[in-house]
């Protein structure tokens, strides 16, 4: 994860913001503050995988100004609701590194559906690195996608029936 200028919204700077609140409408508005502002952040520092070990040593979870950090707990518990929506997943089972997705893995397979039909390369092989970091992905949204959260995607579309595996590490892929 990577500190960025980042225009924090205002709770961001209301000591109680960092401390999970017993009303529950009131705890109901802070947990959709966070959840939004971790996917505004997450976006912005393209970040895909939050260790919550590590997490309230950045700027996100942590605002030095007022000293408030989030506890690990708390940030479990928020990463959790993002979880019910599809914009986040454990990836152990001690549910300390989430992959945080901006957009919901059926959308990002909708993106990479639409950028590979728009240039008519359905039933063309292409690259996981094509598709990262490739020459002609440098505008779209997905460029630089970490790989596990692209295959995760990708997934998605096989699920739909519109890619097919290419290979056993899954390193190539055809679209449709």
């Amino acid at each position: 994860m990577t500190d960025v200028e980042i225009d924090w919204p205002w709770q961001y700077s209301f000591p109680p913001f960092f401390t999970l609140q017993p009303h529950p409408e009131t705890r109901s508005k802070q947990v959709a503050a966070w959840k939004s502002l971790i996917l505004t952040y997450c976006q912005k520092t393209k970040t895909y995988l939050i260790d919550v070990r590590e997490a309230s040593q950045f700027s996100l979870f942590n605002n030095s100004t007022i000293n408030r950090k989030l506890e690990h707990n708390v940030i479990i518990s928020i990463l959790s609701e993002l979880h019910k929506t599809g914009n986040a997943a454990s990836v152990d089972k001690a549910k300390n590194r989430w992959e945080i997705y901006w957009h919901t893995l059926e959308e990002w397979a909708s993106m990479i559906y639409e950028f590979i039909s728009s240039r008519g390369m359905q039933n063309t092989v292409v690259t996981l690195y094509e598709l990262m970091h490739g020459e002609d992905t440098q505008e779209e949204e997905f460029y630089g996608m970490q790989q596990d959260v692209l295959i995760k995607a990708l997934k998605v579309l096989e699920g739909a029936q519109m890619r097919d595996h290419i290979g056993r590490r899954c390193s190539r892929c055809k679209v449709f």
